[in-house]
């Protein structure tokens, strides 16, 4: 009968979307690290599902802290919440273990929520391995970030659209990227990316990348012409674009790379040449 038909399709349908929903990850982290007796120490975890920080140094001047994803990357629906509050004083590092995957989805968005807080005196370096899309992958991705009028900020995303290495191209895709910095309350910084559809054909066009599939954002508050200058002399070394604004008191570089070895190849040489010295230990390179 037609309508026992549709009765049996909705309900496999429902019982499918059931089974998904009970096999997606969902996870969140909370450190607030403090300064003392000249080293930055852990104040406080909390760790719920998928995500795990580990900080494999000593306490030193600056924290590392390392980001685990247990299930091995991200599905569509899976969840993260991540924040990180830094002390008057303390410098933290924030990292991952490996780079992120997003795998395709059957239309659930992937989510990943990040909220900084950065108090007087204090410096957060926002530095996690790259995102790696693959086809059909959906992301939803928010940092938040409140400074205090003299806390100092370093943030960079990179993305990479595919496993170039693999002959992979994303057709078919979607990526929200939303950072917002504020200052004492004040909105400092806003800047959304957003790709939907056939990514691969986006990237193709030389106002986006110019056919480039690694592209990586980095922010920097306070920011100045001396520091964008020291980007400039770096690029002379790098594989794909690099270019890098100051005003306002803030600055921003922008990379666009062939494929993600070189977009990683660009990146340590920025950060290096910005934070004056090598990208965190636990990065290869």
């Amino acid at each position: 009968m037609p309508s026992g038909k549709a009765g049996v399709t909705t309900a496999t349908a429902e019982t499918t979307d059931g089974i998904f929903a009970d096999n997606r990850a969902v996870g969140r982290v909370a450190l607030s690290a403090t300064f003392a007796d000249g080293a930055t120490r852990r104040a406080r975890l909390h760790e719920q599902g998928a995500v795990r920080v580990r900080c494999p140094g000593p306490p030193a001047p600056e924290l590392e802290a390392m980001m685990v994803n247990t299930a091995g990357g991200m599905a569509g629906g899976d969840q993260f919440e991540l924040e990180f509050a830094v002390g008057p004083g303390a410098r933290l590092l924030v990292t991952s273990a490996a780079a992120e995957k997003v795998y395709r989805t059957l239309g659930a968005e992937t989510a990943i929520t990040a909220k900084l807080d950065v108090a007087a005196g204090g410096e957060m370096a926002w530095l996690p391995q790259e995102t790696i899309l693959f086809d059909r992958a959906r992301l939803r991705r928010t940092v938040e970030v409140d400074l205090v009028a003299d806390a100092r900020l370093l943030l960079a995303e990179a993305v990479i659209f595919g496993r170039s290495g693999m002959g992979e191209a994303v057709t078919d895709g979607f990526l929200l990227d939303r950072w917002r910095v504020r200052r004492d309350g004040r909105l400092l910084h806003a800047e959304t990316l957003r790709l939907d559809g056939d990514l691969a054909a986006k990237l193709a066009q030389t106002a986006v990348a110019r056919g480039g599939v690694a592209v990586a954002s980095v922010l920097l508050v306070p920011g100045n012409d001396t520091m964008v200058a020291a980007v400039r002399d770096t690029s002379r070394q790098c594989r794909g674009e690099v270019g890098a604004s100051a005003w306002n008191g803030i600055a921003v570089v922008r990379l666009v790379a062939p494929d993600g070895a070189a977009l990683r190849h660009d990146l340590v040489g920025v950060l290096a040449a910005v934070r004056g010295g090598r990208p965190p230990r636990l990065w290869p390179h």
